[in-house]
């Protein structure tokens, strides 16, 4: 997995930096990746870049995967906003094609 991350945020009670954003590379389709491991608490925008050639599935089947079977599938330039996520660690992405990518933002900066 390939993470870039950019910007950052200061918070909570040991004002410690997190990323509001990042991207994140299928290296290889056919085995999802985690979104990350930040605790985000709030809203998230997921986005499957303009470039990808493919679908991208975003989701968990509960044993830390997710597959065309059981993925919200997205295509390229779609975007999808959750209303709340605990954690990066809970949300897992998979694509038809190797070497695509989404790009996440939280939407709600404390």
């Amino acid at each position: 997995m390939e993470v870039t991350v950019s910007g950052e945020i200061k918070g909570g009670v040991n004002h410690q930096t997190a990323a509001i954003s990042a991207l994140v590379k299928v290296t290889t389709a056919g085995t999802a990746v985690v979104l990350g491991s930040q605790v985000i608490e709030g809203p998230l925008a997921i986005r499957a870049i303009a470039g990808n050639a493919g679908v991208v599935y975003i989701g968990n089947d509960s044993a830390d995967d997710v597959a065309a079977t059981n993925g919200f599938e997205l295509s390229a330039g779609d975007t999808i906003v959750l209303s709340y996520v605990k954690n990066l660690a809970d949300i897992y992405v998979d694509a038809a094609n190797s070497d695509e990518y989404v790009t996440w933002l939280a939407l709600e900066v404390v």
